[in-house]
């Protein structure tokens, strides 16, 4: 008998059942499994690489070649503030980022921005606004009016300080203190661009200077373009003229471009349970059915004595743009009225005797009304009427209403 040699390999198992055989092709298949395996592993990263040019030579992969997406052992960290950012779709304007530091003043509106027109044949000046000037404006866009608007500190501009510092529980001293100033002053520009217009030119007309052709004319309105633009920002034709140094008066055409006080009264909310007119003082306020001071309007008597109404009246009658009857005997002083020997009807408009308002009292023959000189009102007296500037007597007319009442103090 042959005997065979030992394979270590063998178990108990196969002895015992007689398989060497068996046991040596199963060493063979796990030898070719190993090898199997670890070309498995090595092959295919080798094969990928050499067939990825890409790799090789370092150009841009394909358009169509979708990129594997692999979490990078260093992932990069994009600098936003080195990034251009693309400009959004919108029609609003840029906002300004936060910072630290001061934004310089040229990025922001001056306090007074009024701005600069550029106008060939008539070159604005860019005037700088002071003080007394602005404040007369903001007192008379409150209702507190200093009479036609001059930029010159004096006592209709004095009496409109001491109403806003009365009504704002201020020291009433009617000086522009720091303290006035703060209640007073607003961001809104007080001057504006006007455009004068052919419509503007087309009322200028001369001023006929007898009552006889007054009563011949078609309307009185405005003699020249000074007297427009100061009726229209309540303000005196020479501040017009200042604010205004490279225009050419005698020049004017359509289109030309001025600066102008930007005036406008407030907006009426109530109508006015009371007017008062001081005679010491020349000066007219009206007041809501709670005692507030609504405005404060300059104001001339008449300069008889005798004739001014003192006590309670009330409005009978408030006629806007109204004609005015010339009485010759009212004119006992005017040697042409006496001539004249009978009455006449002067037509409407801004130099009408009574100007642009007519608010009748229930005295016959008196009332309250505008005039064509409102650089005179407070200043001068009449034949016996109150006497406002016109712009302060249409405000007026639409704030009262019949029958309210008229207190006249001595």
């Amino acid at each position: 008998m042959v005997q065979l040699k030992k394979n270590p390999f063998n178990n108990k198992k196969s002895n015992r059942n007689g398989g060497g055989s068996d046991n040596s092709w199963v060493y063979a298949i796990l030898c070719i499994g190993v090898i199997a395996l670890l070309v498995r592993i090595y092959w295919p990263a080798s094969s990928e690489n050499s067939k990825n040019p890409a790799v090789q030579t370092g150009t841009a992969v394909p358009p169509t070649a979708l990129p594997k997406v692999t979490k990078p052992a260093n992932p990069i960290i994009v600098d936003l503030s080195k990034t251009t950012q693309p400009t959004p779709l919108s029609t609003n304007p840029p906002v300004r980022p936060l910072t630290s530091t001061p934004i310089s003043t040229a990025d922001t509106p001056p306090l007074i921005p009024l701005p600069r027109v550029t106008n060939p044949a008539n070159p604005i000046i860019t005037p700088s606004v002071p003080p007394i000037l602005a404040a007369q404006i903001e007192l008379a866009r409150l209702g507190y009016s200093s009479g036609s608007i001059d930029g010159k500190f004096g006592l209709q501009t004095h009496s409109a300080l001491i109403a806003f510092q009365k009504d704002q529980d201020l020291p009433a001293n009617g000086e522009l203190t720091a303290n006035t100033k703060a209640k007073l002053f607003t961001a809104d520009a007080p001057l504006m661009q006007y455009t004068i217009t052919s419509n503007d030119l087309a009322r200028l007309m001369p001023l006929p200077t007898t009552w006889l052709a007054k009563s011949e004319a078609p309307r009185l309105d405005y003699e020249n373009i000074l007297e427009l633009l100061g009726e229209k920002s309540m303000s005196h034709p020479q501040l017009i003229r200042e604010l205004n140094p490279g225009v050419d008066w005698k020049q004017i055409v359509p289109g030309t471009r001025v600066s102008i006080p930007a005036v406008v009264y407030p907006l009426i909310t109530e109508k006015a349970a009371v007017v008062k007119i001081s005679l010491q003082n020349r000066l007219l306020e009206a007041f809501d059915s709670e005692t507030n001071l609504l405005v404060h309007f300059p104001c001339s008597i008449g300069h008889i004595a005798e004739k001014r109404p003192v006590g309670e009246l009330h409005i009978e009658v408030i006629i806007p743009d109204p004609n005015y009857t010339f009485n010759p005997a009212v004119f006992p002083e005017s040697p042409e009225a006496q001539s004249i020997g009978r009455k006449l009807i002067i037509p409407p408009g801004p130099n009408n005797p009574v100007g642009m308002a007519w608010i009748g009292l229930n005295r016959p023959g008196y009332g309250i009304h505008g005039t064509p000189g409102p650089e005179q009102v407070g200043r001068t007296e009449s034949h016996g009427c109150f006497r406002l500037a016109n712009w302060n007597a249409v405000y007026l007319a639409r704030l009262v209403t019949m029958n309210t009442v008229v207190v006249v103090e001595p």
